[in-house]
């Protein structure tokens, strides 16, 4: 009993580290994911009900639609920043240990790190594209990075890797919603049993939702891998216009989108009660 009570301190003790300044970046890192998964679900119903005129459903297309609003500019860079924040708490993560009792073992520190490169990664997109770089479409990028990697000494093998890798976090990001895992994460003591079930439901289909997306996405980088051809590398959009081509036709789009919305909304739970 002593050894779990020891292992919580410590937990709790590392989380502590940067205080206030670790619940900022991780709150407003939260509500930033939001906004993005949100608006993307979004573009995705457009395209699924033949509304989009062009848009792509997908970070880009994200980015695109919040230049179009009053202080679009601002927005922009608010995302970008909010993207920094993001990194900044998975680096916290990475290097002091997350919350809870188990948040020091080398397993959550190594997956916070992965997080943080991930992160960086669409912090440093989204920044240049608010610089006046962001000419080029998500899925052009995604062929692009495929047709350099298949070009490296065992590039195949290297780019097959790589898109395994997203399928199985993809698997794992759907069983984790589906078996509650977030619940762990969240600090809901005094919310009412409907808002807990209503959290509940939010992180659940937007879970799985967001796991859809991430597994298909993965196995288009694989048949990439497979067919030696970069052109069979899809980004978000053409992942999700997939989906509009298959037996179910738009219906399963429509499914797959409104999940990504409401895992927007998830997020924007989770900066209000996660524990960090």
């Amino acid at each position: 009993m002593r050894r779990g009570g020891r292992s919580r301190g410590k937990g709790v003790r590392a989380a502590s580290r940067g205080g206030g300044l670790r619940e900022v970046t991780a709150r407003c890192g939260l509500l930033t994911r939001g906004v993005l998964y949100a608006l993307v679900g979004m573009l995705a119903l457009r395209v699924a009900l033949g509304d989009a005129g062009g848009e792509e459903a997908d970070r880009q297309g994200a980015l695109r639609e919040l230049v179009g609003r009053p202080f679009g500019s601002v927005l922009v860079w608010a995302v970008g920043i909010g993207l920094v924040c993001m990194v900044l708490w998975r680096l916290s993560e990475a290097v002091f240990g997350a919350a809870g009792p188990d948040g020091g073992r080398p397993v959550k520190r190594l997956a916070s790190a992965g997080r943080t490169v991930f992160y960086a990664v669409v912090a440093f997109s989204v920044l240049s594209f608010a610089a006046g770089g962001g000419g080029r479409s998500g899925d052009e990028q995604s062929r692009d990075v495929a047709a350099r990697a298949l070009d490296l000494p065992a590039g195949q093998w290297l780019v097959g890797a790589a898109g395994l890798g997203i399928a199985v976090a993809g698997v794992v990001i759907a069983v984790q919603a589906a078996r509650r895992g977030f619940r762990r994460h969240l600090a809901m003591g005094g919310v009412p049993a409907w808002g807990r079930k209503a959290v509940d439901f939010l992180g659940v289909t937007g879970g799985l939702a967001r796991g859809v997306v991430f597994g298909a996405a993965g196995g288009f980088v694989v048949y990439a891998a497979v067919r030696y051809d970069p052109g069979q590398a899809k980004g978000v959009d053409d992942t999700l216009r997939a989906f509009a081509g298959t037996v179910a036709g738009p219906w399963l789009l429509v499914v797959v989108a409104v999940g990504l919305m409401l895992f927007g909304m998830f997020s924007w739970a989770t900066a209000r009660w996660r524990e960090v």
